[in-house]
């Protein structure tokens, strides 16, 4: 077993982990944080997507010991003082979400290209989000909800 301490959602935490332990397994197993989602383990869906020290990853290609001593914000962790992220208003407002399987690892792609890029194109929404996967739609409403936010200002 192997000790880490992290932040996860604005609160310390400390535990012992198998070095093997991916980080989604963490997050759903130690901590009950569901929102993140096991799609595919393979990295190729983007459904388990969190923001590691603010930057989004898809936590089944990271182990949790390698999130020792970092800031990791889960879907779970987004809304602040019981409001919606500008991000997960628009999803709900333009009905970017259908099953719901892909919304939180979209919604935390989306809040980092957003972050990364304030205005968005179609296009470059389309590309920062190409890494995450939705079976249900055609990516429309997902793209409107983006554009929604950007507009609302949705990066903060």
């Amino acid at each position: 077993m192997t000790q880490i301490n992290l932040t996860v959602d604005g609160a310390q935490v400390s535990d012992d982990v198998e070095p093997r332990m991916l980080l989604v397994q963490y997050l759903r197993e130690k901590l009950g944080k569901t929102g993140t989602v096991i799609g595919c383990d393979t990295s190729n869906c983007g459904a388990c997507t969190v923001h590691l020290d603010g930057t989004s990853v898809k936590s089944c290609n990271v182990l949790a010991v390698q999130a020792d001593g970092s800031e990791v914000t889960t879907i779970e962790g987004l809304a602040k003082d019981g409001e919606l992220h500008q991000v997960q208003e628009s999803f709900r407002e333009c009905h970017g979400l259908q099953c719901g399987f892909c919304t939180p690892g979209m919604i935390m792609q989306s809040v980092d290209l957003l972050k990364e890029n304030p205005n968005p194109s179609e296009q470059e929404i389309r590309l920062g989000l190409e890494g995450n996967l939705c079976r249900c739609t055609g990516y429309h409403n997902i793209v409107k909800a983006v554009q929604h936010a950007a507009a609302q200002g949705g990066a903060s």
